[in-house]
């Protein structure tokens, strides 16, 4: 067993958490926008807007932590 193996598999268990909970997010932007739009059609453009917005920071936030799993997994201890 290579002194490496528990390394990658952390990075691997820690990038899938991060897709698992960046799913989780976006299902429940979404859902929240679509139930909003269709209480009130008419802020329609802004709750759009608004969902987009923070689509892009939850997987901004994914993206850091799958960069950060894969540092850690590529690092000499």
């Amino acid at each position: 067993m290579n002194q490496f193996s528990l390394g990658y598999l952390a990075a691997g268990l820690g990038v899938g958490l991060a897709m698992l909970g960046a799913g989780y997010g976006i299902g429940k932007v979404g859902a929240a926008a679509m139930e909003g739009t269709a209480r009130q059609p008419s802020a329609g453009g802004d709750i759009r807007t608004t969902m987009i917005i923070a689509a892009a920071l939850i997987e901004g936030v994914t993206l850091f932590a799958e960069v950060v799993c894969i540092i850690l997994a590529g690092t000499k201890a």
